[in-house]
């Protein structure tokens, strides 16, 4: 059945469906191939990007985050020279911050789920779009609606909006109703679903273990009333999914196939969701995506088997040949090829981008990047910051900290990131303008390990240890665990002293580090990073202000010694 593109999701006029009709009859075969493509362009080079989009006739480009005006600059020339308006990309999940630097850097989505209100993601998304949109960007990779199950899970976690379904369901459609009328499409990922799996699918293909009937009751809840809604993209994941397998082959799973080629999986997306609009893979250079296949076959069948956005690629040139010669060779079938062709381009129609190119206003221009990090925006940061942060517990009331009883501070920070030295120096500068003297942790050496491990010659110098946990939520990572410094088991970066002396802890990633120091009495999760959450973080543990935060998840890991 032919897709009619002047129904959900798109909404098409005669006009626009004539545009895409019009478009596909004038592409070269070479040049139907080439729309399936959104890569990763790693140049904001004008000579560069114009050679790469007067080469190629790219469907879409996405960007990663770099100072504002290159990346306006950058997308105004690609779109420029490119003869058929793009699809520009980038991951607005956590604020404008995701497309520009000077973005304002609003929170993780569990933050806003630990505030209780659908208000605080709506803004969110309106942060996204209209920062976003100001250097060019007109499709996000958000909002992730996936649901962090399993606390071991090291990629779900804080880019979630927690473990309750209706909870993810109200937060993720907040999030879509902020961006609308800002020019930007939204995308639901990562189909069918994160969470389950305690595994990272940029390293394997993790799986959603979910028999069917708990699938709907959770991720399928959600994808049915966003998509209900009309959700125009879904980000299909290398995460395999046994029970929608089984649900059309009537037969025991015995394969691994990534959802993002998995024919059953996104025949469910359309057939039994009734999901029409557009479906990307996820980023495909992943080793959940390569691992189960050869590469030669798995480019042409993604889209063959549903998906119509092929997202990155393993070697531009390479896999570009590979979808070609899945096409020659019938593996791409020209019906699937057309269908995908339609879908690209009626989003593209969609967001008025053809109309935009003509009247001339699809660039944008410098006054426009104004809207960056204003003071609007960082206020709604701020609160943000305010109502999300969450006290977990403080067993033995150390808090509110003070200079008069906890003068001196030892201060370590756990985590191995580029953002330490920010973060770090944001806790330290805090804690000595209130009046504490603060000493920074320095790893022990096999000289120094036994010069200071005496317990009374430790309780001698310290009134307060103060642990600050950076453990960021990022791909490629087994686990989002603490890494201690340690020597022979000694050391003072280890809480062995938590009964000796108060110790604090606070979490800015990672809200489930309980699982590691169930004997810290004093335990806040902050759930990112960001300036105006570590602000409000260390005035609540001063007593500045009330903890107002409630936990999305379950931040005692099911465990009973956690809480304690």
């Amino acid at each position: 059945m032919k897709l009619d593109l002047t129904k959900k999701p798109f909404y098409l006029t005669a006009e626009q469906v004539q545009w895409v009709e019009e478009t596909i009859d004038s592409m070269t075969e070479d040049e139907k191939v080439e729309q399936l493509f959104c890569p990763l362009l790693y140049s904001n080079d004008p000579g560069y990007l114009t050679h790469a989009i007067t080469s190629h006739r790219w469907g879409g480009v996405m960007f990663r985050s770099n100072p504002a005006k290159e990346v306006q600059n950058a997308i105004n020339t690609l779109q420029a020279n490119s003869p058929i308006p793009l699809m520009i990309s980038a991951n607005l999940e956590d604020g404008g911050s995701g497309a520009a630097s000077e973005g304002t850097y609003m929170g993780r989505q569990m933050i806003m789920a630990a505030t209780g209100e659908t208000e605080q993601a709506r803004r969110l998304g309106r942060i996204c779009g209209v920062e976003g949109s100001a250097v060019g960007i007109n499709v996000t990779y958000a909002p992730i609606v996936d649901i962090d199950l399993n606390f071991m899970n090291p990629i779900t976690n804080v880019r979630t909006y927690g473990s309750n379904p209706d909870m993810v369901l109200e937060m993720g459609r907040a999030y879509i109703e902020g961006l609308s009328g800002t020019g930007v499409a939204p995308t639901i990922k990562h189909f069918p679903g994160d969470g389950v799996d305690s595994r990272d699918q940029h390293l394997l293909t993790s799986v959603n273990s979910l028999y069917l009937d708990e699938w709907e009751a959770t991720y399928g809840k959600v994808y049915r009333a966003l998509i209900e809604d009309g959700a125009p993209i879904v980000m299909a994941g290398h995460i395999a999914m046994p029970a929608m397998e089984e649900f059309y082959d009537r037969k025991a799973c015995t394969q691994v196939i990534p959802g993002s080629f998995s024919a059953n999986v996104l025949r469910y997306l359309r057939e039994e969701l009734n999901f029409n609009g557009l479906i990307s893979t996820d980023a495909s250079p992943m080793v959940g995506m390569m691992a189960v296949t050869n590469r030669r076959e798995a480019v042409p069948l993604a889209i063959e088997h549903g998906c119509d956005m092929y997202l990155f690629t393993k070697d531009l040139e390479e896999d570009l040949k590979y979808m070609k010669e899945g096409v020659e060779s019938g593996l791409l079938s020209q019906e699937r090829l057309h269908d995908a062709l339609r879908r690209i381009l009626a989003l593209k129609a969609m967001l008025g981008l053809p109309e935009k190119k003509s009247n001339g206003t699809l660039l944008k221009s410098e006054e426009e990047l104004s809207v960056l990090a204003n003071p609007e925006h960082l206020a709604w940061a701020a609160e943000c910051a305010d109502k999300g942060v969450t006290l977990v517990k403080d067993v033995r009331n150390i808090l509110p900290i003070n200079p008069e009883k906890h003068k001196r501070v030892l201060l370590e920070i756990l985590g191995d990131f580029p953002s330490n030295d920010r973060v770090y120096a944001h806790f330290e500068r805090r804690l000595t303008e209130a009046g504490f003297e603060v000493t920074k942790y320095i790893p022990e050496t096999f000289e120094t390990i036994f010069l200071d491990g005496a317990v009374e010659q430790f309780k001698a110098k310290y009134d307060l240890v103060f642990y600050i946990g950076n453990i960021e939520n990022a791909s490629n990572k087994t686990t989002a665990r603490i890494n201690w410094h340690t020597l022979f088991g000694a050391g003072n970066n280890l809480p062995w002293f938590a009964k000796e002396i108060p110790t604090v802890f606070v979490s800015v990633g990672n809200p489930y580090h309980l699982y590691d120091v169930p004997m810290v009495p004093t335990y806040v999760n902050a759930y990112c990073h960001a300036p105006t959450v570590i602000d409000a973080a260390i005035d609540k543990v001063l007593g500045k202000s009330e903890f107002k935060g409630v936990s999305p998840i379950d931040p005692f890991c099911g465990c009973w010694d956690t809480r304690l």
